[in-house]
């Protein structure tokens, strides 16, 4: 198959990737994506600086490792930096004129995309909404270098002010229990405006547990979150795949292809998802996402048929990236 994308990553963990020994980098690399296919990645949040370098040592050759699109930091709303990145802290835009600034700023530093925190979780107990005009903002500006914007939503609310405020892309689904039942006029509204979706079905169960919620919790919002693919999905809606690994520990992207399968996505979906609906959303199906004379050489070798095993697209063997091996499994 093409080589896979993963259009929701995070190297906020890897700090020191100016200094980091190349093999350590390396190794890094490997266990967390390419290991399973992925030659190509969005970073959604981490330090801007370190990730260049990180691109930088990649693009050279001196790191195995995929091609990097980054956002830097990512922006909450005015006093709605997430708890649960903390001592860290992201940006805020606080008004119209300020993000538009922010986000220039981001852009002109190496950033190529922009990430909006619409509804954010400043404490356990409290969520702030991002303003539909400090959105708008952000998102013409970005729009205007060219620029896409994803959105991290957390609930429906989040989801309506993102969607109205023009994003591209929402990086997770919103299937928040204690936010109450789910807005499901979003799927319509999100792919009549041409907005894109990152499932992220398994993170939902990775946070409960990371959180100590009942058990209950997680069911509900894993049922939640397969229903709004399955809504989406209908509604011809663009799905992108994405794990949100780096900010979970887990690499391994098996539950999330058996849980998009439970979710009634077919193979042919979910590969769309990993080739070329990336590939076309961001501006590279020239280059990336199918197997065709004249792309770049991007091919991912599986064990077993994933049309019959969905599991299989994680059992990897080989992965080629511009024409050069950089995982061998054998």
């Amino acid at each position: 198959m093409a080589g896979f994308w993963n259009c929701h990553v995070h190297f906020s963990r890897w700090q020191g990737a100016d200094t980091l020994p190349a093999p350590q980098l390396g190794r890094a690399l490997s266990a967390m994506l390419t290991r399973y296919g992925f030659v190509r990645v969005v970073d959604t949040g981490s330090r801007l600086s370190n990730t260049r370098y990180l691109r930088r040592r990649i693009a050279s050759g001196e790191v195995s490792g995929p091609l990097i699109l980054t956002a830097g930091s990512g922006f909450a709303p005015s006093g709605g930096s997430p708890y649960y990145i903390q001592p860290a802290r992201v940006p805020e835009l606080i008004d119209s004129t300020g993000a538009a600034t922010l986000v220039d700023q981001n852009l002109d530093e190496g950033a190529e995309v922009i990430k909006l925190y619409s509804g954010s979780w400043s404490s356990p107990d409290s969520m702030v909404l991002m303003p539909p005009d400090v959105i708008r903002a952000a998102t013409k500006t970005a729009h205007d270098q060219g620029a896409l914007v994803f959105a991290h939503p957390s609930n429906s609310a989040g989801a309506k002010a993102a969607i109205d405020g023009g994003v591209d892309i929402l990086a997770h689904t919103f299937p928040s229990p204690s936010s109450g039942p789910w807005d499901r006029s979003l799927p319509a509204q999100m792919t009549g405006e041409g907005v894109g979706l990152i499932p992220t079905l398994k993170l939902w169960s990775y946070e409960v547990r990371r959180l100590g919620l009942p058990s209950v919790v997680g069911d509900r919002a894993r049922e939640n979150a397969a229903a709004q693919v399955s809504a989406f999905a209908d509604c011809r809606g663009q799905l992108l795949f994405g794990t949100d690994v780096g900010y979970m520990s887990d690499f391994d992207p098996t539950d999330e292809y058996v849980l998009m399968k439970q979710a009634g996505l077919s193979f042919e979906q979910i590969l769309a998802a990993l080739t070329t609906g990336p590939a076309a959303r961001f501006g590279r199906a020239a280059h990336s996402g199918r197997v065709v004379v004249g792309m770049d050489a991007e091919l991912v070798v599986v064990e077993g048929s994933p049309k019959r095993d969905i599991a299989a697209l994680a059992r990897v063997r080989y992965v080629v990236r511009e024409g050069r091996i950089v995982f061998d499994g054998k």
